[in-house]
């Protein structure tokens, strides 16, 4: 696990502080490559490209977290607007909010995931 000192003052100030990556420009937001979305700080196992779909709001989105277990959803009243916040469960990283406007057939969410807090780990 990286300790805070050892951090990206971006990621730092997305994971620790809550706060946002600017749309279209994480380093994911475009990626088609297959393996495992991992947490930039734990390496935590968060999202499988498999869940990955194009939604057209600027950053990486997934139907699904890889295990419900990994991840912590919490409410989120900040900023005017009632949201439902994603953290990683082992290291409290704040990773973005999930929507109820995914894919019907997937569920119906859509976990809007900053890519700076995410590491792809690719599948060999």
């Amino acid at each position: 696990m990286k300790k805070d000192d050892e951090l990206s003052q971006e990621l730092l100030d997305v994971a620790r502080k809550g706060g946002t990556e600017a749309p279209f420009t994480g380093k994911y937001v475009n990626e088609h490559s297959k393996g495992m979305y991992k947490c930039a700080i734990c390496g935590n196992e968060l999202f499988s490209s498999y869940t990955k779909f194009e939604s057209g709001t600027g950053w990486p989105s997934f139907t699904e977290p890889k295990n419900l277990e990994h991840v912590e959803l919490r409410d989120d009243n900040t900023h005017g607007m009632h949201r439902t916040e994603v953290l990683c469960k082992n290291c409290g990283a704040h990773l973005g909010h999930v929507f109820d406007d995914g894919p019907a057939d997937k569920g119906g969410k859509r976990y809007c995931i900053n890519s700076v807090c995410l590491e792809l780990d690719p599948e060999k």
